[in-house]
């Protein structure tokens, strides 16, 4: 194998700081050249933040002085194609027409109870008086559905899709289109078209707030989500373990990479609710998701207990957040207020 096509396969090894894709398919690596063993790497990435460009630097050379017939390295920052030709139309994350403000939800790791958050988040909302819609982007398990007790979309209009409805909520999820016991087996580019699908072809008509549930992790969703509509925040879910909010974490890192602003965590599962005596017992140690969001200089938007309602909820379609009197009703509009305050912020910071 040629040298340069040793450095290229080398290079497809290195990842996106925060991320699952390689920087070849991100569009990092613009070109390599070979001068007897003088390799010249070209990286469009001088648009990106200076602490990733450093550490794509390392990265990049760390791998490649490994490599035996490397002599010299010599790293070249360069501009991005799109942004060299201002007569192009401009790349990048757009906003949705119609869509004042798009959230995401997500998690280091599943089973943390994102998709529940996420769905009792955007019922909140809804009471809250807002026009809300909630879009299922975790393509493996889409779970929303089930949550809001859907189970079909109305008719197509032409090529357009429109959404379900549930709770005053527009819903759109694969697992409205695809059958509910047939596993997703997709690659990349497949999730990243179903991305670009859910947004240029939903009817999503005016909304205050679009929330996204996101797959867990840092993987090719998060990626094209973020690649393709400018999102006006993140909240990420964790519970109170060491190993769940090690992942939250690099989650929220990842998005700070990728200039989204992080609205905050919620720590889920904090502590058990006895439904017959009302005894709180703490399954995991007590205030770690506080604490990190102290450290990490975020807020802290919500403390949700387990409580039987919130699960028997998720499993019938009958959200928790929708009886708004309940335990997890305050718990959950005292979420979406924060969420609110936070986007507000968001925008009166932007404007200043």
């Amino acid at each position: 194998m040629a040298l340069k096509d040793t450095v290229y396969q080398t290079l497809r090894d290195v990842p996106y700081p925060g991320m699952t894709r390689d920087i070849v398919s991100f569009g990092i690596v613009e070109g390599v050249a070979d001068h007897d063993g003088q390799i010249e790497v070209r990286l469009a990435m001088s648009h990106l933040p200076e602490d990733v460009q450093a550490q794509l630097k390392e990265a990049v050379s760390a791998a490649l002085v490994a490599l035996p017939d490397v002599k010299k390295l010599t790293l070249r920052i360069g501009t991005p194609a799109f942004a060299k030709n201002a007569s192009k139309p401009k790349a990048g994350p757009r906003r949705l027409p119609g869509v004042h403000a798009v959230i995401a939800v997500g998690s280091g790791k599943g089973g943390v109870g994102k998709s529940t958050v996420a769905v009792n988040l955007a019922v909140a909302l809804r009471q809250r008086g807002l026009r809300v819609g909630i879009l299922d982007a975790d393509v493996h398990g889409p779970n929303v559905p089930r949550m809001l007790g859907v189970h079909t979309l109305p008719p197509n209009q032409s090529h357009t899709l429109l959404p379900a409805d549930a709770y005053g909520i527009k819903v759109m999820s694969l697992g409205l289109i695809a059958p509910t016991d047939q596993p997703v087996i997709w690659r990349g580019p497949m999730v990243d078209k179903l991305i670009r699908e859910f947004f240029d072809r939903v009817a999503w008509g005016e909304l205050d707030v679009l929330v996204v549930d996101l797959p867990p992790g840092t993987g090719d969703a998060q990626l094209a989500l973020t690649q393709r509509i400018e999102l006006d925040g993140v909240v990420i879910v964790s519970t109170p373990q060491g190993v769940a909010l090690d992942d939250a974490i690099r989650g929220l890192q990842m998005f700070r990479q990728v200039n989204v602003p992080v609205l905050g965590l919620v720590e889920n599962m904090s502590l058990f609710v006895c439904p017959n005596c009302g005894h709180e017992s703490h399954l995991f140690d007590g205030g770690t998701v506080r604490t990190a969001a102290a450290r990490l200089g975020v807020p802290l938007l919500a403390e949700i207990p387990i409580v039987p309602a919130v699960r028997a909820g998720g499993d019938e379609g009958h959200p928790a957040a929708a009886d708004a009197a309940s335990l997890p009703g305050l718990i959950f509009a005292g979420l979406a207020e924060n969420v609110q305050a936070q986007l507000a912020r968001q925008a009166s910071t932007q404007a200043a």
